[in-house]
């Protein structure tokens, strides 16, 4: 998926790890969650819930994983709000995905 392809957002920002303004580009996978913390500088926390089948007991389990996501300051996200975020290049030790688009405001 090719930052072309998405929709800018309307603010503009001289982050170099924005991939809409700055030189990250974005591969791999796509994933939608909720944002469950944004206490850190430029990063947030998002709650990714998912199913896992157990296939001794024939059914779904509910599962979640954290991942953390640089958030670039063009796009100003807040708790509780539904995002869609995009793998890329590893940008820090625990952050190897980046906030490309709010799904839904809180």
């Amino acid at each position: 998926m090719a930052t072309s392809s998405l929709k800018k957002p309307k603010k503009t920002c001289d982050d170099k790890n924005c991939p809409f303004h700055g030189r990250l580009s974005i591969r791999g996978r796509v994933l939608d969650g909720v944002v469950i913390s944004t206490r850190m500088d430029k990063t947030a926390v998002v709650r990714r819930d998912y199913l896992h089948y157990v296939p001794k007991l024939k059914r779904y389990e509910r599962r979640h994983s954290h991942v953390s996501a640089h958030n670039p300051p063009c796009i100003s996200i807040k708790e509780g709000d539904i995002v869609k975020i995009a793998e890329c290049r590893p940008i820090s030790k625990t952050v190897s995905f980046v906030v490309i688009e709010v799904l839904e405001g809180k």
